[in-house]
């Protein structure tokens, strides 16, 4: 349709500055030893990084934080996708919705709100049964290991339900009854015959959760540094985020370590999703998936499934909204409720810097997922359409950096912005947020593309029209659901950015995100609140006008 050589080119040369430009730099600046002697070769930054003696202490930690995350997240997307697919649950199609629903509630809102409740000095919760059992501590100290580990488990199970979810739904419990049949224990049933089929599955959850536990921020900052409990992401912070002594030769060493893992995890990912046809078991004879009769366990499980999804969604939005309406944290009570009043969102909406958060975020959500979205539907279409070598390498570009944590991301976009007149501007964020998040428009484009059949262009062009009236007139209405999706993803995405924006934000480019982890560092525990329940409205205003606007652009579209 388009001259496909130029198209092509001109997307590699895009997107390889998007994608290898900070990757580059990352490596050129660990290597040098301050912006002033930027190319002069020397390993001093990685010495002085892997000698330190907490880099041990660090490294371990991101073990245990990541590899803990996988777990809870693993087994709780084990569990829901099982009684979600293959039980008669009550209401499983709310919970299917539910399960994937937390993605829109940005990681650090959840993450202040579990320290609002168990923080040790007044957490909510805390406080409560601290009171009802006449307790002289605190039952529980959110500001542990095990707390961050809980917090991201619960953050990172949509991801895992998502991977796991469809290969539980197309499992043939036949290979189960067999095994029953031949008199093998439920256990071993389970141990011998499902899990083994479900390892790829499995085993791809776990490694993206690990992925994206590695390059999490927003936990570790709001629950792990107040511990001094510190991870790869947040030493990069504190050695970039010291005013005058920021270190950012000795941030990019570490974060080279940090890029090698998330891309070898990415690898191993990709080799496990395509080795998964080896387990296939579903034929074309007639399969006919088997729902399990819960019987008496019904309304136990229902019960607990709910309560799973009382804590995933509501209890975060409660409690930052009861919090945004008090002066200072308590104990649900009658004296509390006496004392509720919108000052907090008053104090938010007249305060010039929130004001600034919300503009950028606005026009960071809105522009920039729109310009985004545009690039993924030209990269989705020759990544689909145009059938070569270079397509193949735009395609490994465009997906290259799903794998790369924020922060260290950020550092390499440092080195490059720093020389440039873009430097601690909006349009610096712009181009972050574009290059990281370029995959979340990428995959539901293309998945539209693939549906689209080239006999439809090849009409148009035989009846004499340009390959952009084509595009416009055809291809386009036919992908309005995808470019919708990809949309949505995209804006959901730029307004709760954190990793990216806590380094190339400057004063004047301040984010919601980054205001609201100001609060969080400040202790102003109302006004965040209040500050972080308009930003999950403004998300959710967002997504259902977009969502209405791809409908009734598609009846449109129909009509004509």
């Amino acid at each position: 349709m388009f001259k496909k050589p130029t198209l092509t080119t001109t997307l590699i040369v895009i997107v390889g500055f998007l994608t290898l430009c900070p990757v580059i730099m990352l490596l050129l600046g660990s290597f040098s030893a301050d912006f002033v002697s930027f190319g002069q070769f020397t390993t001093i930054k990685y010495v002085e990084a892997y000698t330190d003696p907490d880099f041990a202490a660090i490294l371990w930690n991101t073990v245990l934080f990541t590899g803990g995350s996988a777990l809870v997240a693993t087994l709780l997307a084990l569990f829901l996708a099982y009684v979600n697919t293959r039980t008669d649950l009550p209401f499983k199609f709310i919970f299917k919705v539910i399960a994937i629903v937390p993605m829109m509630i940005p990681h650090i809102l959840f993450s202040v709100s579990w320290v609002l409740l168990l923080n040790p000095s007044n957490g909510t919760l805390n406080r409560l049964l601290m009171d009802l059992f006449g307790l002289k501590e605190a039952l529980f100290d959110i500001y542990t290991l095990p707390g961050m580990i809980l917090v991201e488990g619960l953050l990172d199970l949509p991801i895992a339900y998502l991977i796991i979810a469809p290969a539980m739904s197309a499992f043939d419990v036949s290979l189960e009854e067999s095994s029953k049949v031949c008199g093998a224990s439920n256990l071993r049933t389970l141990m011998k015959v499902t899990l083994p089929v479900l390892r790829p599955a499995i085993l791809a959850s776990a490694i993206l959760v690990i992925v994206r536990s590695l390059a999490s921020f927003a936990v570790p900052s709001v629950i792990g540094m107040p511990g001094r409990i510190y991870v790869l992401s947040t030493h990069i912070y504190r050695n970039i985020a010291t005013g005058f002594a920021a270190d950012f030769g000795k941030a990019a060493a570490i974060g080279m370590s940090a890029l090698a893992a998330s891309i070898t995890l990415i690898y191993v990912y990709r080799y496990l999703t395509s080795e998964s046809g080896k387990f296939v078991t579903i034929s074309s004879r007639g399969f006919k998936p088997t729902m399990i009769k819960l019987k008496k366990g019904k309304y136990p499980l229902f019960i607990v499934v709910g309560f799973l999804s009382f804590i995933l969604i509501l209890l975060p939005v409660m409690v930052l909204f009861y919090t945004s309406m008090l002066p200072y944290s308590m104990v649900p009570s009658a004296k509390a409720f006496a004392m509720m009043s919108w000052d907090n969102w008053t104090e938010v909406l007249s305060d010039p810097i929130s004001l600034l958060s919300l503009k950028n975020s606005l026009f960071l959500g809105v522009v920039g997922a729109t310009i985004g979205t545009t690039l993924s539907i030209f990269v989705s279409y020759v990544i689909v359409k145009v059938r070569s070598t270079a397509s193949g390498i735009l395609e490994s570009l465009s997906f290259l950096s799903f794998s790369f944590p924020g922060i260290v991301i950020g550092v390499g976009f440092m080195w490059f912005f720093v020389r440039t007149p873009i430097y601690g501007t909006i349009t610096a964020l712009l181009i972050g947020y574009i290059a990281t998040y370029l995959p979340y428009g990428i995959r539901p484009i293309s998945s539209a593309f693939v549906q689209i059949h080239s006999h439809l262009e090849e009409s148009s062009r035989v009846c004499g029209a340009t390959p952009f009236y084509t595009m416009r007139r055809i291809v386009i209405p036919l992908l309005i659901p995808g470019i919708v999706s990809g949309w949505i993803l995209m804006a959901s995405m730029f307004l709760r950015e954190l990793t990216l924006s806590v380094v190339l934000s400057r004063p004047g480019t301040e984010v919601l995100a980054v205001q609201i982890l100001n609060f969080a560092e400040d202790g102003l525990w109302g006004p965040l609140s209040a500050l972080g329940i308009i930003m999950i409205f403004i998300s959710s205003i967002l997504v259902i006008i977009a969502a209405v606007l791809g409908k009734k652009l598609s009846k449109m579209e129909v009509m004509n």
